[in-house]
């Protein structure tokens, strides 16, 4: 099962993906598809308030934050990684539970990047929001790094987040039934 939609002016079709035996979801990947990448990293540049800097959350929202930062004049951006790397230091966490995740995962931001956005303006990229779990996570680490959470934007806006009206993104990607059916 497939559920076709139109991003960025691009049609693509999205695997459906079973998450409960009552809640599926169109699986959304950039990985592999520059052609979206960009497409998505544009009209999302053009969506964005002023800002610093940019950070997303390892992994998916790794192609879309490159893009967007080189259409920006190769401007720098941050990344929040899932394990502690040798070169990282004066570490900041946050622990995370994703609906597309299987368990309870911690974000780590290296202490360097923290200082270099305190007191700046800072963008939060992601591929999808949709339970804001990552999304939250993300903010913590901004925040204790102190500096001005500015924006949040998505590609896609799933479930409760398409309501939300702190967030920016490009499309609504609906919930689906075991057979495929949109859930109301």
């Amino acid at each position: 099962m497939y559920h076709k939609m139109t991003i960025a002016g691009l049609e693509r079709a999205l695997p459906i993906c079973r998450v409960t035996d009552d809640l599926y979801i169109g699986a959304f990947v950039i990985f592999g598809d520059p052609e979206l990448t960009t497409a998505c990293a544009r009209e999302l540049l053009a969506k964005a308030p002023e800002f610093d800097y940019m950070i997303t959350a390892e992994a998916k929202g790794i192609p879309l934050i490159h893009e967007m930062a080189r259409l920006n004049n190769n401007q720098r951006y941050m990344l929040a990684r899932k394990g502690p790397k040798l070169y990282m230091r004066d570490i900041i966490s946050s622990t995370v539970r994703s609906i597309t995740t299987a368990k309870e995962q911690t974000l780590y931001l290296d202490g360097n990047d923290a200082k270099l956005m305190k007191g700046k303006r800072v963008l939060i990229v992601d591929d999808v929001i949709s339970t804001g779990e990552s999304l939250y996570s993300l903010e913590k680490l901004v925040t204790e790094a102190g500096a001005q959470i500015v924006g949040r934007m998505a590609i896609l806006a799933e479930g409760d987040a398409i309501n939300r009206e702190d967030i920016i993104y490009l499309e609504k990607l609906p919930l689906f039934n075991s057979d495929g059916s949109i859930k109301c």
